[in-house]
């Protein structure tokens, strides 16, 4: 989860297969090069499929809301590499690893992360974020190896991503701040460009 030059992955709650092309060529052009599509949205995996075909050899895509190994199986079936979950589940992440998929389960607690960087997850998804804030990962920061990845994800706006970076963010999730249903491709991109401003600017100096 640390090749490439910004550590962000967009989040498609609620995108559409009609939209899923022109918004990630969109969130691609911008500088994004990760993105999921959580499975509980309708047509999520035709959603994934296209943007694995338009985007799967650059941009590293796959779907998020993951609960089951057989949800791990039909991701990998239309091309996603991306796996992340609002929970850890071993059978996930396993399932997820035996596949070569990259493994992002969510987790807050320290045993949580514990868990899940021993079964083998590639990076953490912190969620719900704001609920502990930079100084709760900042803690954490203090006993979880530096290798352990860690993403906040919910309730991080871009004017705070130099306090989570300082306090030892790798990277971050973004939903609504980039796509909520109904954005046309052109707000989107709006959406993505400032985000990207954000993170260059936040990122200055600090090892991502």
């Amino acid at each position: 989860m640390r090749e490439g030059a910004r550590n962000l992955v967009a989040i498609l709650r609620g995108i559409t297969p009609d939209m899923a092309a022109a918004v990630g060529d969109a969130l691609f052009d911008a500088g994004i090069t990760r993105i999921e599509v959580p499975l509980n949205t309708p047509g999520a995996l035709d959603s994934i499929a296209i943007l694995a075909r338009g985007l799967g050899d650059r941009a590293l895509i796959g779907a998020g809301t993951v609960l089951a190994p057989e949800q791990v199986r039909a991701v990998a079936e239309i091309g996603g590499r991306l796996i992340v979950a609002p929970n850890f589940d071993p059978a996930v992440v396993a399932e997820t690893r035996k596949l070569g998929l990259v493994s992002m389960p969510g987790v807050l607690t320290p045993s949580e992360c514990f868990a899940a960087y021993t079964a083998g997850a590639d990076a953490l998804k912190l969620f719900p974020a704001f609920q502990i804030g930079p100084a709760g990962l900042a803690a954490l920061r203090t006993v979880l190896p530096r290798d352990c990845a860690l993403y906040p994800v919910g309730g991080v706006a871009p004017a705070q991503f130099g306090a989570w970076l300082a306090a030892g963010a790798d990277g971050f999730g973004l939903g609504g701040a980039l796509y909520r249903p109904g954005d046309t491709v052109e707000a989107v991109a709006r959406n993505a460009v400032r985000i990207v401003a954000a993170w260059d600017d936040a990122s200055k100096g600090v090892a991502v």
